[in-house]
């Protein structure tokens, strides 16, 4: 089992930048492929990014693809999600999230979830 501890959400105007971390507890970080969510109010929980074990094979949602990066360090059982060119529409609860597959872009096979961390970006 693993527990999710994210952080570094905040306010920030358009076009600023945010580096979220989700720290992760347990010996078996690396076993699992990891996950950033979202959910911004009214709306359903979206995929943003995920990253395999290694690190080697990542994918982003379309709205992000270009702005937003995702990243992991197996040796501090930590997984960043680095965001720029922010827009008001990024707003939303950013949610890490963890996976026994080595990679899936799919919610439902995340087994582990964070409290989640706020991000509001001001026009």
């Amino acid at each position: 089992q693993v527990q999710l501890a994210e952080s570094g959400g905040g306010l920030v105007q358009a076009g600023g930048s945010l580096r979220l971390s989700c720290a992760a507890s347990g010996r078996t970080f690396k076993s699992y492929g990891m996950g950033w969510f979202r959910q911004a109010p009214g709306k359903e929980r979206e995929l943003v990014a995920t990253i395999s074990w290694t690190g080697s094979r990542t994918s982003y949602s379309d709205s992000v693809k270009g702005r937003f990066t995702i990243s992991r360090e197996n040796a501090k059982n930590t997984v960043y999600l680095e965001m720029n060119s922010l827009k008001p529409e990024d707003t939303a609860v950013y949610y890490c999230a963890a996976t026994d597959y080595n990679f899936s872009m799919y919610s439902d096979e995340y087994k582990y979830w964070g409290q989640g961390t706020q991000v509001t970006v001001s026009s």
